[in-house]
């Protein structure tokens, strides 16, 4: 049986669809005899699902070097 570190590991890679079938199919069986791994996995995906509906993103390497120089001049 996958141990749940394991199964939060895979978790995370079906979350962004880059978990294989294999690895889907590790992660239902112990969902499927672990209650702790299956609460986990509803909430990522209610994360998963926030997070696209708000359109988040995150900085491109320019704006977070822009980001950091405006911060040293400030401080």
């Amino acid at each position: 049986m996958t141990s749940c570190e394991k199964a939060a590991v895979i978790c995370n890679k079906a979350q962004y669809n880059e978990a294989s079938f294999l690895d889907k199919l590790k992660l239902r069986f112990h969902l499927f005899a672990c209650k702790n791994c299956t609460v986990h996995s509803e909430k990522n995906a209610k994360l998963t699902s926030i997070c696209e509906k708000a359109k988040l993103r995150s900085l491109s390497e320019q704006e977070k070097v822009l980001m950091k120089e405006f911060l040293k001049k400030e401080s």
